[in-house]
């Protein structure tokens, strides 16, 4: 990375050295069209009844059918044996807070085509479904409501049906019974006090579960699969832990709803409940209630941040005029009775600021929590305490005194955790009691955690993402995003010439703001993608790192900031024209526009606030609110121009390389690799050079700047290895993944050359491209159209194109003229599973885990 930044001929993709996330392919639509609209018998349910409880519902895929055309992007699938609603709902209705979690299925689905029916054939990759039943690939969402604000949460349910399965913009249960009857599974006492109401509201039944085991589910599923979901939090530093699965057990589980439970949990369905208090949330909002007339927990937690607590507490200070009990180990400002100043002072509650009353009944308590906690830890011998419930509520006070009072009685030994999806144990355990197995059976499953779409800010009523559609969308970011309650957006300008973007302030931190509500911000969607795996030429999955570029480093984070921001009014402009340049485009990006440039200041003042943030979590958080604002691929016609351009030349490109000696041809085409990769639209440079059309004179001169020796360099062992040395002869590689990266040179210049070296000894070649669009990088989707161009030039890249399915109908004439049909090695197309311009081995496509396995 030295010497990036000053160099005006590299653009931003030249910068990114990994890739990180993941999309979806869909099983079921696999399924259909392989079956030729049939379902697979075995995998539907015996007659119309699905039994519920304990057991996930099943899909009746017989006589599924696609209705229209099945070549569509998104064709409509109609079930029409399915008789009962696939339940994506599930609920924790506590005393004082309802939580949702809610399943939608993923809307990208890519299409059963000719490569990938002959990739799955020579690989011999399965359908991926590693159950007896076909998994969707989707989202899980998280939300809350005031349980005394019950009939909007049941207006929200209503709303996005999610009783009944959820809305579906294509249609897949179009056909299914309006008045079928749901089962909800559900938990917490809200579940036996409102079932009559559910039932009159949405006709729908609750499946109650017990809250003990949901806690304990949804906290272990939580630990074993999402990464940076435990933190600690010491005097406003958050850092996140990575636990081994192997050491989770045993720990103490504190749950801290209107009451506490502390829970020891020994394994999956092995816990406890070990002790607890009546002193909890509950007391918190109730005294609060009482004391400061406030009308909701969250502006009681609003008014503690403002709030000075030496006016109402004791401390050790005032006992001993000032000073420290240095003997006992206690500091001058600790707090030796909680509004023990109240009783000397002839002052009436009106006296008293309500944000002083709020801060010291925030202290009392969380003291109180985390000492119980720690005694109970001591008392089994536990070292780690993981506090949940929505009494924290991502609230940075409220966890710091809590790991203040575990700390000062451990004497250092035991450790306060957070969890991100604190208030959400509850009901994700209740989610997961759908499934036959229970966690195991999920976790067969990856989980990728993407973003909150668009709600770095507080305030309205937005219930959680996503919103209903794409105009809801816009209309909320126009209304709440000029200014925020406490961030104010890097305000767009309007030069002459522009979308109305044409500058973006660079995301600057007000500093010291605590948030009340942070967990609306720091849970993202959880998307579950049954074809995900680790790469299985991956040394050891537990210390790869992905990032290479350490964001903690404040340079680093500012650097990357400025370089995001400035780039985003040329990116806005790129997406709108993708899309034709309409005013529905225009609006659109806007509204990404804004999006983006929010997240980028909530982040600039809280880099942790939606988990460990790396270079890749920022280029995909980007990618993320492209698609969110229907922008598929913002770089469209710019690669197009970008392949042609390179294709162009590629005959002449072919037939140097041919001229030369095998050792000095293969030299050359490492070095035009590395030269190809430097071509990149970000460039001005670049751009301005190929609108003269000098395509194949800037790559050769990229290519001469190539010397050796190199940052990376072990050229003379593979050259070792490709042609052997004296008399010895070497043998071919069996298969090369050669992963591709930016359209154009880098591909058709770059890769392909090599590719086609490869193959002419007899190696099989496998191209692995990203599954969806990001910047200007090649697609798995767009690479078998551009092969296609390439073969009309190279007979060796055309029968080896032939073999991997990549041409749709045979070319009869080679370049010689002549009809020879000789066998050749494969040359295919695989996607890695990604959608941004990095990549994580941790979590790549199962057609790329298959290619590498071998």
């Amino acid at each position: 990375m030295a010497g990036l930044k000053d160099d005006p001929v590299l653009g931003i993709n030249d910068m990114i050295e990994t890739r990180e996330e993941t999309e979806i392919k869909d099983a079921v639509i696999d399924k259909v069209r392989e079956e030729g609209g049939q379902g697979d018998r075995e995998m539907a349910p015996m007659g119309n009844s699905i039994h519920r409880s304990g057991s996930r519902p099943q899909l009746d895929l017989s006589k599924a059918a696609i209705q229209g055309n099945s070549e569509e992007r998104d064709p409509t699938i109609l079930l029409p044996n399915q008789s009962d609603d696939i339940s994506h709902l599930a609920l924790d209705i506590g005393g004082s807070l309802i939580k949702l979690v809610y399943f939608s299925r993923h809307e990208d689905r890519t299409i059963n085509d000719k490569r990938k029916k002959t990739v799955k054939e020579r690989l011999g990759i399965s359908n991926g479904n590693r159950r007896s039943y076909p998994i969707l690939g989707g989202r899980l969402h998280f939300v809350k409501f005031e349980t005394r604000k019950i009939n909007e949460c049941l207006d929200f349910i209503s709303s996005k049906q999610l009783h009944r399965g959820g809305i579906d913009t294509h249609g897949w249960l179009s056909e299914a019974p309006a008045n079928c009857s749901a089962v909800i599974k559900a938990t917490g006492g809200g579940a036996y006090k409102f079932a009559d109401l559910f039932k009159e509201r949405l006709g729908v039944s609750l499946d109650k579960e017990d809250e003990m085991d949901c806690l304990v589910a949804g906290a272990n599923f939580l630990l074993k699969a999402i990464r940076h979901e435990a933190f600690t939090h010491m005097e406003g530093h958050k850092e996140f832990v990575q636990i081994d699965h192997n050491d989770l057990f045993p720990y103490l589980l504190v749950n801290i709803g209107s009451g506490v439970s502390m829970i020891k949990v020994d394994g999956d369905g092995k816990f406890e409940r070990v002790s607890g208090t009546n002193v909890g949330g509950g007391t918190y909002w109730g005294l609060g209630r009482l004391l400061t007339k406030c009308k909701s927990f969250d502006e009681l937690l609003e008014l503690s941040q403002r709030g000075d607590n030496r006016t109402i507490d004791m401390l050790v200070g005032d006992i001993y005029g000032g000073m420290d009990y240095s003997k006992i180990g206690l500091s001058a400002s600790t707090i030796a009775s909680s509004f023990g100043k109240a009783i000397s002072e002839k002052k009436e509650l009106e006296d008293y600021r309500p944000e002083d009353i709020s801060l010291s009944l925030l202290r009392m308590i969380s003291y109180n929590i985390g000492q119980i906690s720690y005694l109970n830890a001591l008392r089994f011998g536990l070292k780690r305490i993981f506090f949940g419930g929505f009494f924290i509520r991502g609230h940075a006070y409220t966890m710091d005194t809590i790991s203040f009072a575990v700390h000062f009685w451990s004497k250092g030994d035991a450790q306060a955790m957070f969890l991100r999806h604190e208030g959400f144990l509850g009901a994700l355990g209740a989610f997961m009691s759908y499934e036959k197995h229970g966690l195991d059976d999920l976790m067969v499953h990856q989980l990728v955690e993407r973003f909150p779409m668009g709600a770095p800010y507080t305030g309205g009523k937005i219930h959680g993402p996503p919103l209903g559609d794409l105009n809801e969308k816009i209309s909320w970011m126009e209304k709440f995003v000029l200014k925020g309650t406490e961030i104010t957006a890097p305000v767009p300008m309007a030069p002459p010439g522009t979308t109305g973007l044409g500058g973006f302030e660079v995301p600057s931190s007000k500093g010291g703001t605590l948030r009340s509500d942070a967990s609306a911000l720091n849970v993202g969607v959880l998307h579950l993608v049954p074809t995900l795996e680790v790469f299985p030429l991956l040394a050891d999955p537990k210390m790869y790192e992905p990032n290479t570029i350490d964001l903690s480093d404040h340079n680093e984070l500012e650097y990357w900031f400025t370089v995001l921001s400035e780039h985003l009014p040329d990116l806005v402009d790129k997406a709108v024209a993708s899309e034709g340049g309409t005013d529905d485009a225009k609006r659109r990006g806007d509204a990404f526009a804004r999006v983006f440039s929010a997240h980028l200041a909530r982040l600039m003042e809280e880099p942790a606030a939606y988990g460990k943030l790396g270079l890749a979590n920022l280029l995909e958080l980007r990618e993320e609110c492209l698609r969110e604002f229907h922008f598929v691929d913002a770089y469209r016609s710019i690669k197009q121009r970008e392949n042609e351009a390179s294709l162009a030349v590629l005959p002449d490109l072919l037939m140097e390389l041919d001229s030369m000696t095998e050792e000095t041809r293969l030299l050359t085409l490492i070095e035009g690799v590395l030269a190809a990769n430097i071509f990149d639209w970000g460039s001005r440079a670049c751009v301005d050079l190929y609108h003269k059309g000098t395509i194949i004179e800037i790559y050769r001169m990229s290519r001469n700047k190539m010397q050796r020796p190199w940052r990376v360099d072990d050229f003379d062992v593979f050259k070792e290895r490709m042609l052997g040395s004296a008399d010895k002869k070497p043998h071919p590689h069996k298969r090369a993944l050669l992963f591709v990266d930016n359209s154009g040179a880098d591909i058709v210049l770059g890769m392909l050359p090599l590719a086609r070296e490869l193959i002419r000894r007899g190696t099989e070649v496998v191209l692995v491209a990203n599954s969806l669009p990001a910047l200007n990088d090649a697609t798995a989707m767009e690479l078998p159209d551009i092969v296609a161009e390439a073969a009309k030039h190279c007979d060796i890249l055309r029968r080896a194109a032939e073999a991997g399915g990549l041409l749709v109908d045979a070319m009869i004439n080679t370049l010689d003229g002549s009809k020879e049909n000789t066998s050749s090695v494969p040359l295919m197309v695989v996607e890695n599973g990604c959608g941004s311009p990095c990549i994580d081995l941790r979590q790549v496509s199962s057609e790329l885990a298959a290619a590498a396995k071998g």
